[in-house]
């Protein structure tokens, strides 16, 4: 997780490349798989400002950080936003699988 994030870093100052959503898609499965669930919302956030937009994966994979860190109401939320977003970002069998568990993680099984 820090090593992505000093290469997200790296690329953006040291080599002038401009990430894509790709690039932060990857950087928000990686704030999952280690429990920074803030740090994906930021990174969510920062890819907006910058004028791209999130796709169904963005979305699945910051409701998963969201999931494993306990916040399954930030995790409905972000559904729902996916929910109402336009192409290329509507919701996929990955999307309601991630919300699910989210909710189920947090023993909300009656959301879920």
């Amino acid at each position: 997780y820090d090593k992505a994030l000093d290469l997200f870093d790296e690329m953006q100052r040291k080599r002038n490349l401009t990430p894509d959503v790709v690039t932060y898609n990857a950087l928000i499965s990686a704030c999952d798989k280690v429990g920074q669930w803030r740090k994906a919302s930021d990174l969510l956030e920062e890819l907006v400002d910058k004028g791209l937009t999130p796709t169904a994966v963005t979305f699945n994979s910051i409701i998963a950080a969201c999931g494993t860190a306990g916040q399954w109401k930030k995790a409905l939320t972000l559904f729902r936003t996916l929910e109402r977003q336009r192409a290329p970002g509507r919701p996929q069998i990955a999307s309601y699988n991630a919300v699910i568990g989210a909710c189920a993680k947090s023993g909300e099984t009656t959301t879920a």
